[in-house]
């Protein structure tokens, strides 16, 4: 079965989970790069008029991705990203109306100072029904993916 893990970080923690879980799961690894990198000023939550809170406030934003996916020699794909107010980044969004996942098993991975998934995967869903499940990442110990990805082989 081959394997990718696709992963959205603009800080660098949801990349280093992405890169244990690419080497635990022998998975190929593809970072989701906007076309417009995040700066620290666009990162500032606190902001209400900073780039990311303009995207969370605006449902039809779509950050465009530097370079797409090419799926089609993937059984399984691992998506991963930080939560922003309870929620995927937009560009996450955009990668899944722009990558073809359909007949691939999808499993979403997150990362989060304190919030949990939520309503995220179904969310995701609606856009990409191949999506089987998600789990919240940033917190756990290599044995413990190594856990997850045998429970879900």
């Amino acid at each position: 079965m081959s394997k990718v893990v696709a992963y959205f970080s603009a800080s660098g923690v949801t990349a280093k989970v992405a890169h244990i879980l690419a080497e635990e799961s022998k998975a190929d690894i593809f970072e989701i790069k906007p076309v417009d990198p995040y700066d620290r000023a666009d990162l500032d939550w606190t902001n209400n008029r900073s780039r990311t809170s303009l995207e969370k406030n605006d449902p039809t934003c779509r950050p465009k991705i530097a370079k797409p996916l090419d799926a089609s020699k993937y059984d399984t794909v691992f998506v991963g990203f930080p939560i922003w107010w309870y929620t995927a980044p937009r560009i996450i969004t955009t990668f899944f109306e722009t990558t073809d996942l359909a007949g691939k098993k999808v499993y979403l991975f997150a990362t989060s100072g304190g919030s949990d998934l939520g309503g995220t995967v179904d969310t995701l869903k609606k856009i990409c029904p191949s999506i089987i499940s998600g789990k919240m990442l940033n917190r756990s110990t290599v044995n413990e993916m190594k856990n997850w990805i045998a429970g879900i082989e």
